[in-house]
């Protein structure tokens, strides 16, 4: 007979599956919100039952107060989100009646429920923000115990504390992706950067590697970031893939100096549109995606680069008289655009851009615009690592054939091994060199 499931744990399974179903995230974001809203709500109404009782889901003797769990009851409360679902817990052999603070007498607004949602995904993240909010949103006789609340926010600290100094020793990279986000943290103060790592490994597996705080995107915050990896035990990729940010391209070459560098390529068509006008955006923006839309058939290696490159030029000579500031655009930085057609085919269209990162950013971003601002660094850390670690456990990986995995094993040989070290070229020679 399989293992009972709490209530949390079936909805963190749905919320598993949605982001595995491989649809796209931006197709998935109002189910997403709304299983959040359930899972939260649902995690409180067990919380308070363990608290109450002073022992856990499953467990029948121990201390505290005298009662058994006796399965749930089905309740449904309405939100601006629409309806949520929930399974109450029942009781019975108790001493003492138990009723719940969250669902008592007097909470029939959507109101309250939606400030507690948001307090449990984003300001939750700290005893006491849960209480304060509880307070002001249900009242002063429905806040939660605080071993409830404290059970809830150091589960989620412990979790992100856990990941973010995991030993990395382990994981070996073919290619790693980097970007930011900014967020609101304080009042009276700017935006401050959310810095972030993902690869995928050389069995084609998506890992999320590091969230930490940046102060701004300089290259000591970004060479601080990969020195971290590093000493977590972290080694270098084959491809490190990001935009274009001096500060954080100076630290890939300064920290990942075996690895190629390829500017992510959305990044780079934006900029270049910027420098045109709206009319004819939709012309330009077709005429930069040719430039790497090879024939059919073409391998990886110089003769794709070197084609590349020559309609980078063809690109540059049609534009440069009506739109000079575009074709210079493309043509800063330009052997970085194409470092990836170094690589298996097959990947090309999954290793060009960042994108992956910046979409869930997007989510993180609309999370906590309702709010206007995180109360402080440790919440945003967590709300952000929470998003994201939710978000890859859907991320697909990449396909790994023989002949694919012997390609990256060449080019390994070639950046990385260790009887060549004095005649190893840094990243940036590298990549003019693709």
């Amino acid at each position: 007979m399989p293992a009972r499931v709490s209530p949390t744990e079936a909805v963190r399974a749905e919320i598993d599956e949605l982001f595995a179903s491989g649809r796209d995230i931006a197709e998935v974001l109002e189910e997403v919100m709304r299983l959040s809203a359930r899972l939260v709500l649902q995690q409180v109404l067990e919380e308070e039952v363990t608290s109450w009782l002073g022992r856990g889901w499953n467990s029948r003797s121990g201390g505290g107060r005298a009662g058994q769990r006796n399965g749930f009851a089905d309740v449904t409360v309405k939100t601006t989100a629409g309806p949520v679902a929930l399974r109450r817990p029942k009781l019975r052999n108790c001493a003492e009646a138990f009723a719940s603070q969250l669902l008592g007498k007097g909470v029939v607004r959507t109101e309250p429920l939606e400030a507690l949602v948001i307090s449990g995904w984003v300001r939750g993240l700290s005893d006491r923000d849960i209480e304060a909010l509880l307070g002001e949103a249900l009242g002063p006789e429905a806040a939660l115990s605080k071993s409830t609340a404290s059970r809830i926010c150091r589960r989620l600290r412990e979790e992100f504390e856990a990941f973010r100094s995991r030993d990395l020793s382990g994981v070996e990279l073919d290619y790693l992706f980097l970007d930011a986000s900014h967020f609101k943290m304080h009042d009276g103060s700017r935006a401050e950067p959310v810095l972030v790592a993902y690869g995928i490994t050389t069995l084609g597996r998506p890992e999320l590697l590091g969230v930490e705080p940046g102060g701004e995107e300089s290259h000591d915050a970004w060479a601080g970031f990969l020195a971290d990896l590093a000493e977590r035990g972290l080694r270098p990729p084959l491809l490190v893939v990001s935009d274009g940010a001096a500060g954080l391209t100076g630290a890939i070459e300064t920290n990942m100096a075996a690895a190629l560098r390829q500017r992510c390529l959305i990044h780079r068509a934006r900029n270049v549109l910027a420098k045109a006008p709206a009319e004819r955006r939709d012309e330009l923006k077709a005429a930069f995606w040719t430039i790497f839309d090879l024939p059919e058939g073409t391998g990886p290696g110089e003769a794709a680069v070197a084609a590349a490159q020559a309609n980078i030029d063809a690109f540059a000579r049609r534009y440069e008289r009506e739109f000079p500031a575009a074709a210079k655009c493309l043509l800063t930085d330009r052997r970085a655009l194409t470092a990836h057609l170094r690589f298996p085919a097959e990947h090309w269209r999954r290793i060009r851009h960042t994108n992956l990162i910046e979409r869930t950013f997007g989510e993180t971003r609309r999370r906590t615009k309702v709010i206007g601002r995180l109360p402080g660094e440790a919440s945003c850390l967590t709300l952000v690592w929470a998003v994201l670690d939710r978000a890859s456990r859907g991320w697909r990986g990449l396909t790994y054939t023989p002949a694919i995995a012997r390609h990256l094993t060449e080019l390994r040989h070639s950046l990385h091994r260790p009887s060549d070290t004095h005649n190893r070229q840094p990243a940036a020679a590298l990549t003019h060199a693709a």
